[in-house]
Formats: C-alpha cells, sequence, structure tokens
C-alpha cells in the first residue's frame, strides 16, 4: 500500500554485503532499494531520466560524519557547503541552499539552515534509517526549490506496513581520532497486533578536530600576512560539535489503511571555526502525523497525506558565553498526494501547503521577521508501452507570500513543468532525455537581509525588488546495466533567468558608497542571467569467488559542474572536477576496503573568492562480521577505517570558508554496530 519507487543504488558496501548470501552464485545482480520522494506510482529507477540514489542503514553508518553534508559528499553529483564539523547541507550539481530542497520523512525540515551556512540542518544521518538523493527532473512535484535536487531523509518512526520482526533493534558507537570524540545511536521497533512502536536516540560529543596544516591556506596567508604567533595549526580552533536526539513513534496498520504519529526532539552545540569563542545552540522540537489509505476503486490508487509541525530556536553565543543572536522559526507543512490509474496511464496529483515564520533578534539581527505561506498544486503522469518506450511529464502551480515586518509583502506566482521520454532495450540499455521549467521565489534572506553576519564575515544585503527566478533544465542519460555490472552517464544544461547569487557590493554610509562597514566587506544578493552545465559518469564492477577467493565489488564516479553568469565571470562556490573510486574485498565473515577521492583545482572562482586547490584523499575500512557467531542478525560487526589516510590538506570550493577552514585530517575511526 505505500507508494514507492524501485531504485537501483550500487554501492560497494550493498554489493559486498550481499555478496555474503550468495557465495556460490556465478552471478550476481544488483540489488534494488525503495525511494519514497520520486512522483508517481511505483516505477523502476532504470525508468527515471534523472540520477536517483539512495543510502540504507549500513552505509550511513559507514559513510557518516558530523553533518548532512558531509555524510553525502561521496555520491555523485553531491558537495557539501563544509562549515566545520558542525553545519553543512548538500550541494547537487553546483546549487546548494535555498535550491536544494532537505526533507524529513518528505516534508520540509523545517529550519533556518538555507539562510546562512553556518546554520545545522535539522535532518541527520546518525539516525536515519535511509536518505535518498533525487537529482534532476523528477523534483518537480516539489516546485521550484528543488531545481537543484532533493535529499529526503527517511526515519522510519511511522510504519505504514507491518515489520517481518515482532521486534527489531540496532546499536551503533564509534570513536573519531580527528575529534577524540564519541557517537552513538540506537533504535527499535516492536509490533503489538496492529500497532507498531518506534524509537530512536542518537548522540556525538566531538572535540576541535585536527588540521594537517595551517587554518589558513596558503593564498590568505600571502594575501593577509598575520604574525606566525596569531596562525593556528594542528586543530581547529572551536570547531567542537555535540548533538543529540531522542524521538519515538506509534503507527496503526490496517489492511487497507495505516495511520501513524511522531515526535523528535533535536539539540546541538557547535563552535563557529573561524572565531574563537562564538557557539551555537540549537534545539528543535517536530511532531509529524502519517496516514494512507488504499482504494484501488479504478481512478484512485492511494491516497497519502502527510503533516508536521516544528519548533525551532538557535542562540548564537558571542565570547563567554554571552548571548548574541537568537533565531526563532516555527512552521507548519503539510501535502496530500493521491495516485491514480486511467487506462494506461498512471500518476499522481495533489496540494501542499506550508507556514513558517523566521525572526533574529540581538547583535547580528541582520534578518528582521518575516512569515511566508505557500500553496502549490501538482500533477504528474507517465504511460508506457509494451516496446520500452514510456513518455511522462508533469505541472505544477505555487503560490507564495512573504511579509517582512519593515518591508511588507511580496507576492509570487510560480509556474513548473516537465516533459520526457525515454526507452528501454532488451541489451540492458536505456536512453532517455528531459525537458523541464522551474519557477522559485526568493527566499527570505535573498529580500529582506540587512546586517553583519559575523560567522560569514558578511555584511549581507538583501533586495525586496529580486523577481522570481527561472530555470530551464535540459537532461540526457545512457545507462547499462548487466547481472554483475552497470555504467551510467547523465548530462545537463540548465539556463537561469535572473539567477539570485551573493556578491560583493557597496552600501551607503554618510552619504558615500562603501564596500566596509565595520571591518566587514558588504556582499548583496542580485540577479543575473547563468547557464550551469555539467553531469554524472558512474558504473560498478561486481566479481564473485575472485581473486584471493575473495567477493569484489568495484564502484566509481566522475561529476562535474561549469556554472557562468551571462554578464561575465562565474557563480560563487561551485564543486570542482571530482573523482570518486571504491573497491571492497569480502570474504565470508571479512571486508577489506578503499577509497580514494580526487577534486581539481577550482580556478573558476567567483568574483571575491581565491582559487582552490586540488587534493587527493584516500582512505581504507575493515569490518569483521559476528552474526556468525551468533551475535546479533546480519549487519552485526566491528569495523575498523582510516579518512584521510595520507593526512592530506583538503579545502572544500563550495564553503564560504574554504580559506580558513581546511577538512579534518587522518581520522582513525573505529566502532561497532549491533543489529538484533
Amino acid at each position: 500500500m505505500k507508494r514507492v519507487l524501485l531504485a537501483t543504488a550500487v554501492s560497494v558496501h550493498a554489493l559486498a554485503g550481499a555478496a555474503l548470501a550468495q557465495e556460490d552464485d556465478t552471478a550476481r545482480r544488483l540489488d534494488t532499494v525503495l525511494i519514497t520522494s520520486a512522483p508517481g506510482p511505483d516505477r523502476a529507477s532504470d525508468e527515471l531520466v534523472g540520477n536517483a540514489t539512495a543510502l540504507d542503514r549500513a552505509e550511513l553508518v559507514a559513510d557518516l560524519s558530523g553533518s548532512l553534508g558531509d555524510t553525502l559528499d561521496r555520491q555523485p553529483g553531491v558537495a557539501s557547503s563544509f562549515f566545520g564539523a558542525g553545519a553543512s547541507r548538500p550541494i547537487l550539481r553546483g546549487l546548494g541552499a535555498e535550491r536544494v530542497l532537505v526533507l524529513t520523512n518528505g516534508i520540509g525540515v523545517i529550519d533556518v539552515s538555507a539562510a546562512s551556512p553556518d546554520h545545522q540542518v535539522t535532518a541527520d544521518g546518525i539516525d536515519a534509517e535511509k536518505i535518498e538523493i533525487l537529482r534532476g527532473p523528477a523534483t518537480l512535484a516539489y516546485g521550484g526549490q528543488a531545481i537543484g535536487g532533493v535529499v529526503n531523509v527517511v526515519d522510519g518512526l511511522i510504519s505504514e506496513t507491518l515489520p517481518d520482526e515482532p521486534i527489531s533493534a540496532e546499536l551503533f558507537g564509534a570513536y573519531n581520532s580527528a575529534t577524540d570524540g564519541l557517537e552513538g545511536a540506537g533504535r527499535v521497533k516492536y509490533v503489538t497486533g496492529p500497532f507498531v512502536l518506534a524509537a530512536t536516540a542518537s548522540a556525538r560529543d566531538f572535540s576541535d578536530y585536527a588540521i594537517p596544516a595551517y587554518s589558513r591556506s596558503a593564498a590568505l596567508r600571502a594575501e593577509d600576512p598575520l604574525p606566525a604567533s596569531e596562525e593556528s595549526n594542528d586543530t581547529q580552533p572551536n570547531s567542537f560539535v555535540e548533538t543529540g536526539t531522542v524521538a519515538g513513534g506509534v503507527s496503526w496498520i490496517g489492511e487497507t489503511a495505516f495511520l501513524g504519529a511522531a515526535v523528535r526532539n533535536q539539540t546541538a552545540k557547535y563552535g563557529l571555526p573561524t572565531e574563537v569563542g562564538p557557539f551555537i545552540d540549537m534545539e528543535q522540537t517536530r511532531y509529524d502525523v502519517r496516514g494512507g489509505l488504499h482504494i484501488n476503486n479504478g481512478f484512485l490508487t492511494d491516497v497519502i497525506g502527510t503533516a508536521s509541525f516544528a519548533d525551532y530556536t538557535h542562540t548564537e553565543f558571542e565570547e563567554a558565553g554571552v548571548p548574541g543572536t537568537i533565531f526563532n522559526s516555527d512552521g507548519t507543512e503539510a501535502r496530500l498526494e493521491a495516485d491514480h490509474e486511467i487506462g494506461e496511464i498512471k500518476g499522481s496529483f495533489g496540494i501542499q501547503y506550508f507556514d513558517k515564520s523566521v525572526e533574529a533578534i540581538g547583535d547580528e539581527s541582520f534578518l528582521t521577521p518575516t512569515s511566508s505561506t505557500g500553496t502549490g498544486v501538482f500533477l504528474y503522469e507517465t504511460r508506457e508501452w509494451d516496446g520500452g518506450t514510456s513518455v511522462e511529464g508533469g505541472l505544477r502551480y505555487d503560490t507564495v507570500e512573504l511579509d517582512n515586518v519593515n518591508a511588507g509583502k511580496k507576492t509570487f506566482d510560480l509556474f513548473s513543468s516537465s516533459i520526457g521520454i525515454h526507452h528501454h532495450y532488451d541489451s540492458g540499455w536505456f536512453t532517455g532525455l528531459q525537458l523541464s521549467y522551474s519557477e522559485r521565489a526568493p527566499n527570505e534572506s535573498e529580500l529582506f537581509a540587512f546586517g553583519p553576519h559575523f560567522a560569514t564575515n558578511q555584511f549581507e544585503v538583501g533586495s525586496a525588488s529580486l523577481g522570481k527566478e527561472s530555470g530551464l533544465n535540459t537532461e540526457a542519460t545512457l545507462r547499462w546495466s548487466g547481472d554483475t555490472a552497470t555504467i551510467g552517464l547523465n548530462a545537463f544544461v540548465t539556463k537561469f533567468s535572473d539567477f539570485i547569487y551573493l556578491t560583493p557590493s557597496q552600501i551607503i554610509e554618510n552619504g558615500a558608497p562603501v564596500s566596509e562597514v565595520d571591518g566587514i566587506s558588504v556582499f548583496a544578493f542580485s540577479q543575473d542571467d547563468a547557464t550551469f552545465s555539467g553531469g554524472e559518469l558512474y558504473g560498478s564492477y561486481f566479481i564473485p569467488s575472485g581473486w584471493l577467493s575473495a567477493d569484489w565489488a568495484f564502484d566509481g564516479s566522475i561529476d562535474f559542474v561549469k556554472a557562468e553568469l551571462d554578464s561575465g565571470g562565474n557563480v560563487p562556490l561551485i564543486p570542482p572536477v571530482t573523482v570518486n573510486a571504491g573497491a571492497t574485498a569480502n570474504w565470508e565473515r571479512l571486508e577489506l576496503g578503499a577509497t580514494a577521492t580526487w577534486a581539481g583545482d577550482q580556478n573558476d572562482q567567483g568574483a571575491g573568492e581565491l582559487p582552490t586547490d586540488s587534493y587527493t584523499l584516500f582512505g581504507v575500512r575493515s569490518a569483521y562480521d559476528l552474526a556468525g557467531y551468533g551475535l546479533g542478525r546480519d549487519g552485526t560487526q566491528l569495523f575498523l577505517e582510516i579518512r584521510n589516510l595520507t593526512d592530506e590538506e583538503a579545502r572544500v570550493s563550495t564553503s564560504v570558508l574554504k580559506d580558513e577552514l581546511p577538512l579534518p585530517g587522518r581520522n582513525i575511526r573505529a566502532g561497532i554496530r549491533l543489529t538484533f
């Protein structure tokens, strides 16, 4: 009864883990996972023109970092806005913040993480069941805010079907040497009659992380020299992070319906690593209700409704623990979606609503109180023929109103649409082409910001005269899938009209234009046409009973983005060409693996940015299965890994603090995962 999309997700962990159960097979067919965030009724991922992937629980434990963006940044087409260990959002195909929609169970996170890169996103992988990533035109059902993509964090607190086991549980814990810190999480589900009870809890306690070199890059030290005594090295000052979550849910499962409710409380305290002393103390409480009905009356098949309410606050403390600025946000978001069939046409239609308020109070209140409301309606349809050809397309209309206490109301009418065609071949090949158009309203910061933001060292200036942003995307895909291998290529071009970006600027002070206020550079939101082009090439290969009698799994990807403003110059904060590769050897109980990431030079920097040097990161991982000794179920294992094996200095071109904030140095991570 659950509306899902079957999606092929290829990874070292999934391939290697499944090999244990299929040692005697001479051929290995690639696994599938369920993705809930794509529009329309059940379809396989090879029917999507865009690139869709998912990380299951085992992969999340293996890839886990301090924040969401860093956990996902080895996935094809994904980068991180890296703001230290405490805050980072995912960047998809060079687009982030307000253009990548981060969801929890299909509904927005309802926080202020899109307003600034130092604000932590309230969705996390540490206690998630899985994370889904949608890139490209399939995100139409979520409107213009998802033009870059959708990241959906599924916590599993509300069940839609009865679990196979009456009780299941997991415990996970790990130590990280780079932070001299601990992380851990627990999950449990219990079935009693038609009811499912679920609970999760998690925590991190990380100290300031070790770095391989100076905090400030060589380019910045040359441009702005400081005495040697003021240059930080070995440890990144004020980069600690502490997080904690506790959550619970209850679900009723009937023969043709389900209904569930959940509550989640999340806290975080983390340093702002470019300053000595200041830190953020955040808390969010979120309530979710979700229900569905299987109708199958010849037109409607399933109807699912979700509603969420969240109360969010964070305080930015100055030195000596003095409160400086308080950000408050609360909001409600609801979505009702109905799947249907009309002859050979299958699809979905629905309505979505949100109501959210944001205010900043105190020394750094660059954003005055603003409330936002919006309503959207959407329709998505598919038609398949027996010969392997399929056509799909959709429409969405939104109306969004932002009401600022000083500037008044701004209303935007937004339209999105897409059309695509693809074909399956018996040989395993797939080709597809899709065209989509999306419109996005400016957010609160882009319209109404005015004031210093010390965490990013910018005096931000919004403009209430900004118009809506639109993007025309063309995407093509070519894929092949066999029993033991897969390869795929997605290429895209997106032409933006009135693209909104932050750029160095001036304001009038005492009757004269100035580019700095109290030593902080002025940055203003501006609009220009822009063109984004790029793609992802990815593949995997599995060899059962290969060299050294191991089952071998290999994967790799290359992703690239070029983003230029039509008036000249480059869009800021764009990732470079990035190559990821991995290999895993799996015996009956022992797994050994290695990874490599190469990021090229980024010399196409935006205005006010310095170039970013290339880097190469290596990692190794070992895991030992304990289930064979009767301890826990499949997935119970001890693991030991080393990240950034060579202690390489690496800086992320998508971070506003890249020249003041390197990635962590060598990190030895050891832990255990127990499943029951």
